[in-house]
């Protein structure tokens, strides 16, 4: 069961690339489970019992279910995106390659990109008729590599060395022969001529496989699982879970890696507005709906270092394998406290799903996630969680075995839970 669950989120990885495509795969394993799309600038007629999502700007997605007569609801947030590099055009060189002019997205661990496959995928705005029509291209191939430079030419590279983005990490198209293919591959990705893309974004991502390993099968390794491991659990667990009397929503944002302030990110009014119209259609009272509702923040955390372990806090040390982790921090990076943590181990320990505990080591704060972004638009008790993992940020990330279906298993009994507050007592 654990090596099935792995793999098919190795799959979800593999077909998600971008954010884009994230959204896509969510996008159809939503619509084949049964649940209707709802556009933004339609109106909106609700039903209890019906399911539905919500996309913008491709990247972002939002789901849910209406039970018949609920409380509130159980919102449990992820994001689609995960650092990498943005492709700026092409960039000539000595007069025997063609390499890719970039741009880094999100902060990352730069080395761990070199001397490994890459590929190309994203999105291109292409002419249609007398219209516009965007479309998600992978490449899909084995198509480009950022070549480190030999011990023999700079011997101090052991000794630490700043990567220059616009100089070391550019990566490698192909020969001189190359030049101007960046157009033409673009092209044929989106099945038209040259003349007829207008635009594109695309980004450089990691080919390598995900897979399974370590003595006894207990570790995964993979691309992307920062954020997508969250996406996958959150995912399965609203297929999966049974109707409940909260309405289970699944937020999926985009651009958490650089602050989420764009019009798909967890500090937009995509939410809100959509908890509006629910209500709305519904005829109930969002303030008290809200009331009544709680969110799930669900982003990794780290797990103590095998060669580093004075990183870590020397309280809350989290491994890898070790359950769910509930991320704290005093100066409010999550959006963590006594009673939503309470409220989330209570909830685990009575579905038999192992928890710990995370907080950055004092001198060394980590970022924002969506829990407290989020909550400065839709205000309800938050709890901020994660796998544990090791090399965050890398191309290449790792994390534990058994933790991708304890994260579903959490997510699952999270949606099927009965949350409510009244006379200052919480019930589940």
């Amino acid at each position: 069961m654990e090596e099935n669950v792995n793999r098919s989120l190795f799959a979800f990885i593999k077909n998600s690339p971008t954010a884009w495509h994230a959204c896509a795969c969510a996008a159809a394993a939503l619509e084949g489970a049964g649940f209707e799309e709802l556009e933004e600038r339609a109106a909106w007629r609700l039903r209890p019992g019906g399911r539905y999502f919500v996309r913008r700007n491709g990247s972002a997605l939002l789901a849910f279910s209406l039970p018949e007569d609920f409380g509130g609801f159980l919102m449990w947030a992820a994001h689609t995106d995960s650092p990498c590099f943005l492709v700026k055009g092409e960039a000539p060189a000595a007069g025997m390659y063609t390499r890719l002019s970039v741009e880094k997205y999100g902060g990352m661990l730069c080395a761990s990109w070199m001397d490994r496959p890459l590929s190309l995928a994203g999105r291109v705005t292409v002419r249609e008729g007398e219209g516009l029509r965007t479309r998600l291209i992978d490449l899909d191939r084995d198509l480009l590599l950022i070549p480190s430079v030999a011990i023999h030419m700079d011997r101090t590279v052991n000794d630490g060395k700043k990567l220059d983005v616009n100089v070391d990490m550019l990566p490698l198209l192909g020969s001189e022969l190359a030049e101007r293919r960046l157009a033409r591959l673009t092209a044929e990705a989106a099945a038209v001529s040259e003349e007829d893309v207008v635009s594109s974004e695309l980004l450089v991502y990691s080919r390598t496989p995900g897979t399974i390993w370590g003595a006894d099968g207990e570790y995964i390794s993979a691309p992307r699982l920062d954020d997508l491991q969250c996406v996958f659990a959150g995912l399965q667990g609203l297929l999966t879970a049974k109707p409940g009397t909260n309405a289970p929503l699944l937020c999926l944002f985009d651009n958490e890696e650089v602050g989420s302030g764009t019009r798909q990110g967890a500090d937009s009014d995509f939410l809100a507005s959509v908890l509006e119209r629910i209500c709305g259609s519904l005829g109930r009272d969002l303030r008290q709906t809200l009331a009544a509702s709680f969110m799930v923040s669900a982003d990794n955390a780290h797990a103590v270092h095998p060669n580093h372990p004075e990183y870590a806090d020397r309280g809350d040390r989290p491994r890898m394998n070790g359950g769910v982790v509930i991320k704290r921090n005093a100066n409010r990076k999550y959006a963590t406290d006594a009673i939503s943590a309470a409220v989330f181990e209570e909830l685990c320990a009575r579905a038999g799903i192992p928890v710990q505990r995370y907080s950055n080591r004092p001198d060394l704060p980590g970022g924002s996630t969506l829990g407290n972004i989020s909550g400065s638009h839709v205000s309800v008790p938050t709890v901020d969680i994660g796998h544990a993992q090791l090399a965050m940020h890398s191309a290449y990330e790792t994390a534990g075995a058994a933790d991708t279906e304890t994260m579903i298993r959490a997510a699952r009994a999270y949606f099927e839970s009965a949350y409510s507050e009244k006379d200052g007592k919480i019930r589940l």
